[in-house]
């Protein structure tokens, strides 16, 4: 797959089945940067407290929390990751659920590498169409370019116009010093002088609400994304 961004995800495999678990895995490992593996929702979920993955792929009748419930625990805290289901089944009463959850892609059992692929290159288109209009942050921190919107764990944290336009003017250009006097232009234009005060308040109160050390301030010359 040239060019693909797939081979920089990292994937969460969920199967309750060991040989099916294994043989995918062994699969993905070909395709993609990093692939964890678990055999239940359950131990689903405590893998994500330390990985974080791009894309989950989960069957859905598993012991201890089938792939319904897992789903819905996920899509509490993350809505938008690409989740691939797998099943068995193609009657209404295991899919209508999750419907309404987002789901990217359903693969009626057996599994091939055909439906494995197609379901995975679904999930790029996903994942390249989110990373237009979010930017990921830190410590589960987001930045929605369309909505204007700073977000902490899905929950919203209310920005002023100003911290928008700067906050923005570092996310585009994540490699360099942005100096005062682009921030002024950018931030402050024609509508009043950018001060000393007036930029280190404006910066203090922002940093209160993203991690901690994402700003980072150059004596004399500006600011830059750390």
């Amino acid at each position: 797959m040239p060019n693909s961004q797939l081979k920089n995800c990292k994937i969460l495999f969920v199967e309750d089945e060991a040989k099916i678990r294994e043989h995918i895995v062994k699969t993905l490992k070909y395709l993609v940067e990093d692939v964890e593996e678990a055999s239940n929702g359950k131990e689903a979920l405590e893998k994500m407290q330390k990985f974080s993955p791009n894309i989950i792929i989960t069957d859905l009748e598993m012991p201890l929390m089938g792939g319904v419930e897992f789903v819905t625990e996920v899509r509490k805290t993350n809505k938008t990751i690409p989740i691939v289901v797998l099943t068995a089944h193609t009657n209404s009463e295991y899919l209508l659920k999750l419907i309404d959850m987002h789901i990217e892609h359903f693969i009626v059992k057996p599994m091939n590498f055909e439906k494995l692929l197609d379901a995975l290159q679904k999930c790029e288109k996903a994942i390249q169409k989110s990373s237009t209009i979010q930017q990921t942050l830190p410590l589960k921190y987001s930045y929605d370019w369309e909505k204007k919107i700073l977000s902490y764990e899905e929950q919203e944290i209310r920005l002023t116009k100003k911290q928008i336009a700067f906050l923005e003017l570092l996310f585009k250009n994540p490699r360099r010093i942005v100096t005062y006097t682009e921030i002024e232009e950018y931030v402050w234009g024609d509508e009043s002088i950018m001060t000393e005060n007036s930029i280190r308040s404006l910066v203090k109160n922002l940093r209160k609400k993203l991690p901690n050390n994402l700003i980072e301030n150059l004596s004399g010359i500006g600011y830059k994304l750390v």
